[in-house]
C-alpha cells in the first residue's frame, strides 16, 4: 500500500472511530452507565467480534493491517496525554483526615483480591495456560494475574461518584482516596512483573531495570518539580503554551521510561505527579481541562486497538467458565474486602457497603494493564478476552449494584439528606473528580 493509500486508510477510519465510539459514549451516559463502557462496547463491536464477523470485507477495508501500527501509535498518545492527567490529579491529601480508614481500606482492597488472584493462577494454572497464560505459570504472570483482579479505576470512579450524588460524602471520600492508593499499589506490583517478564534466561536485566528505574524517579521526584516550578509557574506564560510543554515532557517522561525497558505508561503517570500544583495545592483548572478534553477525544482509538484483540465468539466452553469465575472472584473479592475493612474502622453498614461497591468498579485502568500485560507476554487469546469482558461487566454492574445498596438502606430508615445512604450525616470534603470523559 502507498504512503498515500495507507493516509487516506488511516483519516477514513479514524473519523469512524471517533464518531462511532462518541456516539455509543453519549448513549451509555443515557443510560447512565460510564463513557468508557459505551466506546470499549464500540471498540469491540468494531473488532473481529461484530464488524470482522458480520462483514469481514468491510473491515478489512476500514481497518487494513497496514494502518494499525498508526493506530496504536495514536492510542499510545492518548494514554500518556490520560495517565499524565490522572498522575497530575492524584490527590492523596485526604489521608491526614481519615488516615486509618483510608489506609485500612485500600490495603484490604489490594490484598485480598490480590491474594484471590495469586491463589487462583496457581490453583487454575493448567486451565490458565490452555487459555493463553505463559506455559509454567512464571512468578510475574502470577503477579500480574493477581494485579488484573485487585485494580480499582480511579476516574471512572470519581466519575460514578460524582453522577450518584456521593461526591464530598463520607463512602465517596474513602472509595476515591483508597482507589488512589490502590491504583499505586497495582502500579507498584505492575512494575514488578513486567520486569520479571523481562528478565528471564538467568540476565540481570530486571534487577538493572529496577535500579535505573528508582534513580529515574528520584531524578524526576527531587528536580523535575521545582526546575518546572521555575521555567513555568514562575513566569506569567500563556496556558496554551504550558501545556504544550507539559504534555512534550509527559511524551519524554514516557520515551525515558521505554527506553529503560519500563512501559510508556509508568513515565507519563510519575510526569503527572511531579507537576507543581499551584501555590494553594490545588489543581490548575486552565490545564485541567484541556487535558481532559484531548485525552477524552483520543481515547476512543485505545478502545479500538483494545477491542480489535478481543473475539467473543471465539470463547469455548472453557473461555466462559473461565469469564464467570474471573469476574465473581473479583466482584465478591473487591467488595467484601472493601466492605469488611470500612466496617472494622467504624463505619456505617450501608455507607460500607457503598465503598466495596465502587471499589469494584475496573474500567480503563484495567484495560491498561491488560495491555501492558498483553505486551510483554504475560497474557494472550482467550485470557485476555476474559479478562477485558471481566473489565467491562464490573464496570457495568457498579450502577445496578449501588441502586440494590439504596434499595436496602431505604428499607431500613430514609435516606440520607447528603446524598449518601443513610449511615453518615456529615461531608467529608470536596473530591477532585476528571471529566467524565475521562473513563
Amino acid at each position: 500500500m502507498s504512503p498515500d493509500a495507507m493516509l487516506t486508510h488511516f483519516v477514513g477510519a479514524a473519523a469512524v472511530v471517533i464518531v462511532v465510539a462518541h456516539g455509543a459514549g453519549r448513549l451509555a451516559r443515557w443510560l447512565r452507565q460510564p463513557v468508557i463502557v459505551g466506546q470499549l462496547v464500540a471498540g469491540i463491536a468494531l473488532g473481529p467480534t461484530l464488524l470482522g464477523a458480520v462483514a469481514p470485507a468491510a473491515a478489512r477495508q476500514l481497518f487494513p493491517s497496514e494502518i494499525e501500527p498508526m493506530l496504536n501509535a495514536l492510542s499510545q498518545l492518548a494514554l500518556i496525554v490520560f495517565l499524565f492527567a490522572v498522575g497530575y490529579e492524584l490527590d492523596l491529601s485526604i489521608l491526614k483526615q481519615r488516615a486509618r480508614t483510608v489506609v485500612t481500606v485500600s490495603l484490604a482492597a489490594f490484598l485480598v483480591p490480590m491474594a484471590t488472584g495469586t491463589g487462583a493462577a496457581l490453583l487454575f494454572r493448567d486451565e490458565l495456560t490452555r487459555l493463553g497464560a505463559p506455559a509454567g505459570m512464571p512468578v510475574s504472570a502470577v503477579l500480574f494475574l493477581g494485579v488484573a483482579l485487585s485494580i480499582t479505576a480511579v476516574p471512572v470512579l470519581t466519575a460514578i461518584v460524582r453522577e450518584n450524588g456521593l461526591a464530598g460524602t463520607l463512602p465517596g471520600v474513602i472509595a476515591v482516596s483508597a482507589a488512589g492508593l490502590i491504583d499505586v499499589m497495582g502500579w507498584t506490583v505492575l512494575v514488578g512483573a513486567l520486569l520479571d517478564a523481562g528478565g528471564h534466561g538467568g540476565e540481570p536485566r530486571g534487577a538493572l531495570q529496577l535500579v535505573l528505574g528508582l534513580l529515574y524517579a528520584a531524578v524526576m521526584l527531587l528536580g523535575a518539580r521545582p526546575l518546572l516550578r521555575r521555567l513555568l509557574w514562575g513566569r506569567h506564560l500563556d496556558a496554551s503554551y504550558r501545556l504544550a510543554v507539559l504534555v512534550g515532557f509527559a511524551c519524554a517522561s514516557a520515551w525515558a521510561t521505554s527506553a529503560l525497558g519500563l512501559h510508556v505508561i509508568f513515565g507519563a503517570l510519575l510526569a503527572g505527579v511531579v507537576v507543581p500544583r499551584e501555590a494553594d495545592g490545588t489543581l490548575d483548572a486552565e490545564l485541567v481541562r484541556p487535558l481532559n478534553d484531548v485525552s477524552g477525544l483520543l481515547l476512543p482509538f485505545f478502545f479500538v486497538i483494545s477491542g480489535s484483540r478481543v473475539s467473543v465468539g471465539s470463547l469455548n466452553e472453557a473461555g466462559l467458565v473461565a469469564l464467570v469465575v474471573a469476574t465473581s472472584l473479583a466482584v465478591l473479592a473487591k467488595v467484601g474486602s472493601g466492605l469488611g475493612a470500612a466496617r472494622l474502622c467504624g463505619v456505617g453498614r450501608d455507607d460500607a457497603r457503598t465503598i466495596g461497591v465502587l471499589l469494584s468498579a475496573r474500567g480503563l485502568t484495567e484495560l491498561i494493564a491488560l495491555n501492558a500485560g498483553l505486551q510483554a507476554g504475560l497474557i494472550t487469546g482467550r485470557l485476555y478476552a476474559v479478562f477485558v469482558l471481566m473489565a467491562l461487566v464490573t464496570t457495568v454492574a457498579t450502577q445496578p449494584l449501588l441502586a440494590l445498596v439504596r434499595w436496602l438502606a431505604g428499607r431500613t430508615r430514609p435516606p440520607a439528606r447528603d446524598g449518601g445512604y443513610g449511615d453518615s450525616p456529615d461531608r467529608a470534603g470536596p473530591v477532585t473528580a476528571p471529566s467524565p470523559g475521562s473513563g
